[in-house]
């Protein structure tokens, strides 16, 4: 029975999702590009912090419209660059 908004149950599903709404870290490796909140979890960092690095430029990002993506690639490339440093 879904609940008051009519939706299903919360939780994990057949989609890979766990009941926090973020993907798992290995459908994360999978994709393109992911969300701010994605690349906190990838990191380490919380939420609040990663929209910062994202504000300074420190995180390239893509929009569309209100979205704001990264590009999973140059993410590695940052941190790629900072292992080295």
């Amino acid at each position: 029975m879904g609940n008051e908004f009519g939706r299903g149950k919360v939780g994990k599903g057949n989609d890979g999702r766990s009941g926090s709404g973020l993907p798992r870290r290995n459908d994360l490796e999978k994709r393109l590009c992911i969300t701010v909140p994605e690349v906190a979890l990838m990191l380490g960092i919380c939420r609040n912090f990663a929209y910062e690095l994202v504000r300074r430029g420190e995180i390239p990002t893509i929009r569309f419209g209100k979205r704001i993506l990264v590009r999973r690639i140059a993410l590695e490339k940052i941190l790629e660059k900072g292992m080295s440093q």
